[in-house]
């Protein structure tokens, strides 16, 4: 676990912030590279800021699989949106807490007196993740390449057969585990048989998902941090287009299980969307604050990443919060609202079940007592990755700018967003509003 991760140097501000509408992939690669979704997400926030782009210190971006020709994206991003040469830029991966990362590396350096003013965020775009050729299809064209003269090439050609040519796909690759031999969804499966969480549990939570988010967007929840954008072809996208508010669980139930065919009951429909987006968020030191007359959505008050068992990945959020919460003395009761990544149905109900066994909380935790249960009116109250798509590098970054959107339509104080990630860690970070108490 990382230790003495608090922000001790200066505040920590979050100025503004906005996000691209998350667009589910629809079998076929999207209309937006990566750097299009973050260019387009920066470039209205930076244009009603009143510093120019070239005052920003750096820029930090999160990214899990940028394409061959945005390799250091942040870098292209940062040049696209006219930040000119001088402003340094640098791309960060953390698995599905890339965004966050990028925020923490933020944070972290306006705190230590590093910066001044960063633009710092995260895009992903899931639906052109690489088709790689086989290490067998590599070694055959490496041969062919070396053959000099037709005798050789000859020889090399015939060599060649067609199962060589059986693509790779790089998301499949990018959603599994290398080291335990599993996929996402089946450390999500690990869960449910580990908490006894019942299909029906599965597919209640995945529906009120879609349930929330369709309320949100129909009362104008997320207008204020989503930018419409255009395609080539003029195409206008101005909402989430994942969310399937005829959602029932009779619809549900009918959807099979994806991991384990034959037992399971993490399916499609329970788990979080292939997904393209882009989030950024714009922090500040209280001299930045004061020198250019800024407004303020919150603070970034503290962070803490945490490792454990790549099998039972999806508890990572337990683990992150609760030293972070014990580092800062509050309990579940001094959080006014929450946000867990929603990458699986039974990964959020799992954590908020551990936090709530005795033995899970003793043996796991370190703890004498449980947590305690979290309000389900109070986590991710407009829905989550189920619903509205988990692009895997931006989505920490999204549930911090959501979070702190609702903390200010709610005049709320205090929040905590969490993500379980790829490989068996957690991230969670301290929000406040500043000034919540009048």
């Amino acid at each position: 676990m990382q230790k003495d991760v608090t922000y001790n140097g200066r505040k920590v501000y979050v100025v503004d912030g906005s996000r691209t509408p998350q667009l589910k992939s629809a079998g076929t690669p999207g209309p937006f590279s990566a750097s299009d979704l973050a260019v387009y997400a920066a470039r209205s926030l930076l244009a009603r800021q009143p510093f120019s782009p070239d005052d920003l210190d750096e820029v930090i971006f999160g990214c899990v699989m940028p394409s061959p020709d945005e390799v250091n994206i942040a870098r292209i991003i940062a040049l696209r949106l006219g930040c000119g040469d001088r402003v340094p830029a640098w791309t960060v991966q953390r698995n599905c807490a890339s965004g966050m990362q990028a925020l923490d590396c933020a944070a972290q350096n306006i705190s230590s007196g590093r910066s001044e003013i960063v633009l710092a965020g995260g895009t992903e775009v899931m639906s052109r993740a690489p088709i790689l050729f086989s290490p067998a299809m590599a070694k055959w064209l490496a041969v062919l390449n070396r053959a000099r003269g037709f005798a050789p090439k000859l020889a090399a050609i015939s060599k060649f057969r067609p199962a060589l040519l059986k693509p790779v796909i790089g998301l499949i690759k990018g959603l599994s585990d290398p080291v335990v031999g599993l996929s996402m969804g089946q450390t999500a499966e690990n869960l449910v048989y580990k908490f006894q969480l019942t299909r029906e549990q599965l597919d209640q939570y995945a529906m009120e998902s879609h349930q929330r988010l369709s309320k949100a967007q129909d009362e104008g929840f997320l207008s204020n941090e989503i930018e419409a954008i255009y395609d080539s072809k003029g195409n206008c996208y101005l909402h989430d287009n994942g969310v399937r508010k005829d959602s029932n669980m009779e619809g549900l139930a009918k959807l099979k299980p994806v991991f384990d065919r034959g037992f399971g009951n993490v399916t499609a429909g329970n788990s979080a969307q292939i997904t393209d987006g882009a989030s950024c968020l714009i922090l500040a030191s209280e001299d930045a604050v004061k020198k250019y007359k800024l407004p303020v959505l919150g603070t970034i008050v503290d962070s803490q990443w945490a490792g454990l068992d790549p099998a039972q990945m999806g508890l990572g959020p337990v683990h992150a919060m609760t030293p972070l919460m014990q580092r800062h003395k509050i309990d579940i009761q001094d959080v006014d609202y929450w946000e867990i990544n929603e990458a699986f149905a039974a990964q959020v109900l799992a954590c908020t079940t551990a936090w709530q066994d005795e033995d899970y909380c003793k043996t796991e935790l370190g703890l004498d007592k449980v947590m305690g249960a979290i309000p389900p009116d109070r986590l991710n109250i407009d829905g989550g990755g189920i619903s509205l798509g988990h692009p895997v590098g931006a989505s920490g970054a999204r549930i911090v700018l959501h979070l702190l959107h609702v903390l200010e339509r709610n005049q709320a104080k205090r929040g905590v967003a969490s993500l379980c990630i790829g490989g068996g860690q957690g991230g969670a970070m301290l929000l406040e509003r500043e000034n919540a108490d009048g």
